[in-house]
């Protein structure tokens, strides 16, 4: 150790330099020769603490400056504003109450529903139950598939994850109210569906929600039993979505379908059963017969060799009992040959409304001569028929007190048979 302190004693260094690329000067004793190879490892020491000393000053000095920045100007250089940031909250914070209306898209179905991405921290679900207003046992049965965007309200929350819980069925339910009342307020006549029955009348389907049919109401002498699954005309007659009171009437539409079975008029029915004597046509609710004899211009021995049950055909309107409720039909009267009922029924179909603007044309024909005889023999009625059939006022050629009766035959005299 002695020799080792005599070795160092009267050193004399250079002083390092600023940089840590500086050459340094060797070490020199004054006794001994020059040995540079024992002093290196302690002035290389030196200065690498001196440079790691200068890197954290540059580094400290770095964050402080960002930090300053920070406190001062934030948002200097930055393209995403507060403006912008408002927005994207806006956009992604909702308001998660019961009864809230959301935009989603489906983006996962199984056996029970339906997985809606809102936007929210978590998914929501639309239960099965829940994604129609109708019936069904399966979410694709009312269109939801990956990837539709509709409405949807929400009505819960699960407990277990807290997901919240969606409708569909809520918002079709308001709005087939909506259609109920503007329906009733333009009197219109609609198609409900009888799916249910008690003793005071029917239930039937009208846009999706059960309305209530009156015995009193309805105006066909079928049972309830016989009722069931047939569609029928209806009228609204109360709709309170308060109340979730829906009456209906089946006579009130029957009233203004009547009303336009205009004798000649060419109507669409469908065959309701065959009978060996003709065949009974549902034409809008309303039970007509066509009669076997008129079917066609040749004879029919058997109506199932023309018509069955199901068949959707044009009938004609040969005349109409309102008072009993009965309907007379014909296709004789559309046939463009004799026969075309049976051999080309189609072709009938095609011609029926040409062929019924010439059966109301000879009517008007033959009402209008039943006319021209009536005046003939009553001219105290003060009217004239024109070369049209048309009924007015005496010509002016007349006299104002009218005629001279006096000279007129007793009509059995007129060579005319007696009326």
């Amino acid at each position: 150790m002695a020799s080792l302190a005599q070795q160092f004693t009267g050193l004399r260094c250079a002083p390092l330099s600023s940089t840590r690329f500086s050459k340094s000067k060797p070490c020199t004793h004054p006794n001994q020769t020059h040995k540079p190879t024992l002093l290196l490892p302690i002035v290389s020491a030196v200065a690498i603490s001196n440079a790691k000393t200068k890197d954290r000053t540059e580094l400290k000095k770095l964050f402080e400056d960002a930090y300053e920045r920070c406190r001062t100007t934030p948002l200097e250089g930055v393209s995403f504003t507060l403006d912008d940031f408002n927005d994207a909250l806006e956009k992604y914070d909702f308001n998660a109450e019961i009864g809230t209306k959301v935009k989603g898209t489906v983006f996962k179905i199984d056996a029970n529903g339906a997985l809606v991405d809102i936007t929210a921290k978590s998914s929501a679900y639309l239960p099965v139950q829940e994604a129609s207003i109708h019936r069904i046992k399966h979410v694709e049965e009312a269109g939801i598939v990956p990837g539709l965007k509709d409405e949807f309200v929400i009505i819960g929350e699960n407990d277990v994850d807290d997901s919240l819980v969606l409708s569909l069925r809520s918002i079709q339910y308001e709005l087939a109210w909506e259609r109920c009342r503007q329906l009733q307020a333009e009197d219109v006549v609609i198609k409900g569906k009888v799916v249910a029955a008690n003793k005071g009348g029917v239930v039937a389907v009208v846009e999706g929600l059960r309305g209530f049919v009156p015995f009193s109401q309805i105006s066909t002498k079928s049972t309830a039993e016989e009722l069931i699954e047939r569609e029928l005309p209806l009228k609204f007659v109360e709709v309170d979505e308060e109340q979730s009171r829906l009456v209906l009437s089946n006579r009130k539409a029957m009233a203004d379908s009547q009303a336009q079975l205009g004798i000649g008029s060419v109507v669409i029915g469908t065959v309701q059963s065959l009978k060996p004597y003709g065949a009974f046509i549902d034409i809008g609710g309303i039970n007509g017969l066509l009669h076997v004899s008129q079917i066609s211009h040749d004879r029919v021995s058997d109506i199932a060799t023309v018509l069955q049950p199901g068949d959707t055909l044009k009938v004609m309107i040969l005349s109409h009992d309102r008072e009993r409720g009965r309907v007379s039909l014909s296709t004789k009267k559309l046939e463009p040959t004799p026969g075309d009922m049976i051999r080309n029924p189609k072709l009938v179909f095609e011609k029926a409304e040409e062929m019924a603007q010439t059966f109301r044309q000879r009517i008007a024909q033959a009402e209008a001569m039943a006319r021209a005889d009536m005046l003939r023999f009553q001219p105290e009625s003060g009217l004239t028929l024109s070369s049209d059939g048309i009924l007015g006022p005496l010509a002016s050629d007349l006299p104002a007190e009218g005629l001279d009766l006096t000279d007129v035959p007793p009509a059995e005299e007129s060579g005319l048979p007696v009326a």
